[in-house]
This record gives structure tokens, sequence and C-alpha cells, in this order.
């Protein structure tokens, strides 16, 4: 194995997210508000399956033992279940996860299984048809339910749900969130709403911190998990009257990124070192053939000397992502 992947700041990087599209067919108030637009006029060419194979397989010969299979919505691919094949083939990769709105999950979630995926996260911003439309702009809330059940059918041990935090919406639903997991292996994920280029307007009407739900967890006898060194960002409390468990991503405590342990690529192919950096690394044109594989272990480990200790939201900086869709947030 080729040395393991490292910044100036000694993280090593287990984990990666892997962006196959930018497309999305849901309408997310804090993500694509007006539903997915191409950037350019001609429809993008996103990463090949050989090129899929070529840069998961780099990272897999540094060290990493994770990747994440993102989007926009990765299941739009056609080739999404040989994408999740071709990711799990690569030696050293023990965790093939993806995210998902779950809306073909009810249909595929077998073959997804099937195919190599160990772990899946399904967005479900609310249990409440109406509001679940509300910030999806999409009626699809029994199909993502129905898609939970199937991927637990499949022998999926626990399913992960994102929950992102939005004040006066779904913030005051805890209880019900709560019920909910009780007697389900759901691992429920509050994520922090994230100030992105675009969203300042409803950063500040909706942004709500996870502060006082950790304060209600440990005083409601929640206990803190130890993380392995490649999970993701969140902390993860469980409680022995629950099956499921509560997870917070709060990218605007003070030393969030010091644990830092994940790097993302592109569905164009760039490297980018931080969700909120504001420029990436080209890989693709080292993508092309086989051979070129320590070119671009080079490119890769010498991007790395350029990531920042910090995004410095803490500290008032404004995240330059003009959309989460756009690089797998």
């Amino acid at each position: 194995m080729a040395k393991q992947f490292e910044d100036n700041y000694h993280r090593k990087f287990y984990y990666l997210r892997l962006s196959v599209t930018d497309v999305c067919n849901f309408k997310c108030t804090y993500c694509l508000p007006d539903g997915y637009h191409p950037q350019q006029k001609k429809k993008p060419s996103f990463l090949t399956l050989e090129e899929i194979q070529r840069v998961t397989g780099a990272f897999a010969q540094c060290g990493t033992s994770k990747v994440r299979i993102t989007g926009g919505e990765p299941s739009l691919r056609r080739d999404f279940t040989d994408i999740i094949r071709t990711v799990a083939e690569q030696p050293g990769i023990r965790k093939v996860a993806t995210t998902t709105n779950g809306y073909r999950m009810a249909r595929h979630v077998h073959e997804w299984r099937e195919a190599g995926l160990t772990n899946i996260n399904v967005s479900v911003d609310s249990l409440d048809p109406k509001m679940f439309y509300q910030i999806t702009g999409e009626n699809m809330f029994n199909q993502v339910m129905e898609g939970i059940d199937a991927a637990f059918d499949a022998g999926f041990e626990q399913v992960k749900v994102n929950t992102v935090l939005l004040k006066d919406l779904n913030s005051q639903q805890l209880p019900q969130f709560l019920n909910w997991i009780k007697s389900r292996p759901i691992q429920l994920r509050f994520i922090e709403l994230m100030q992105t280029g675009e969203m300042d307007q409803l950063f500040n009407k909706h942004h709500v911190s996870g502060v006082s739900i950790r304060n209600y967890l440990i005083a409601n006898g929640w206990v803190l998990k130890l993380k392995s060194n490649n999970d993701g960002p969140a902390q993860v409390f469980c409680h022995p009257d629950y099956q499921g468990e509560i997870g917070l991503i709060m990218p605007y405590e003070k030393d969030f990124c010091k644990s830092c342990n994940r790097l993302r690529v592109s569905a164009l192919g760039k490297l980018h070192l931080c969700l909120f950096g504001d420029h990436g690394v080209d890989l693709r044109d080292l993508l092309q053939q086989d051979e070129q594989r320590d070119e671009l272990i080079a490119r890769i480990q010498g991007g790395l000397a350029e990531k920042a200790v910090s995004h410095f939201l803490d500290e008032g900086n404004t995240g330059m992502t003009p959309n989460l869709a756009s690089i797998g947030g």
C-alpha cells in the first residue's frame, strides 16, 4: 500500500465522499430550492465507471477504507448498481455507503445490497408528510418510508436518516422523532443548516444549533459513543431504552475540523479538500489510464498540502459552496 493520505496537520484520510452526479429530482429549500439546473447549457459529462474505478482504487491504495457514493441523487444514474459493485471490488474498501433521498429504495435496495452496499443514509427532513413536502418540494413521503422498510428487509442492520434542522419547521419535532426510533435500529442524524454562498436569508431565518438537542439527550440518559477512524463527523448518542441512536452534526462548533478524515471528489472529477472550499484540484486528466495511478496519487497528496486547518465557520466565515449538491454535500 502507498503512503496514507495525510495533510500538514497530521490528519489522515480514511473516508472518500464520491459524487457521481449533481442532478437531483427533489427541490429541498436548503439545497436546490428551484430544482436542478445544469451550470452549463450542454449536459455535463459525469465520471464514467472506469474513472470511478481508477479514483477509488487510488484512494484505497493510500489507506481509504470507506467510500460514500453521493450526488445530487446518486440513484438517478442508470449504472448506479454497477458503480456500487465497482467501488466494493476495490481491495481495502471495507465500507461502501450511499446517501439518497430514498425515492428509488423500495424498488432497488435489494440489488444495491447484493452489489456490495454496506451502509445507507436516507434524507428525511420531517415525519409529517405535509412538512416533508414543504421542505423537499416533492410529495414522496410514503415512498421514502417504504424504502426504509425495504432496506431492513434487504438485510441492513441499521439505516441512518439525515434530518437538516430547520427552526420553526422541524426543530420542534424531537419527541416525534424519538418515538419513531424507539423500536427501530435507525441512527437519526440532525444536521445543522449550513450557510452556503447563496442562502443567507434562509440561513438567518431557519438556522438553529444542535446544542439544545445535545443538552436534552445528556439530561435524559443518552451516552456519547466512541468513533472509529472512518466514521463521519457526527456525535452519536445511544440509550439503553432505544433501539435507535441520535447523531448530531454541528459544523459551527469550535474544533469541528480537528478530526477531519474525509475528502471529496466531485462528479466532474475535482478533488475538494473541504465542503466549503471555493476551488478544486482537477483529477480527471489522470483518470484515463490505469498507468496514471502513481501520478494521480501524487497530485492528490500535493493537493492535501493546501488543505486549511479549518473551514472557520465558527468565526463567521461564509461557506462559498454555491449549493451542497454540487460536490456531494
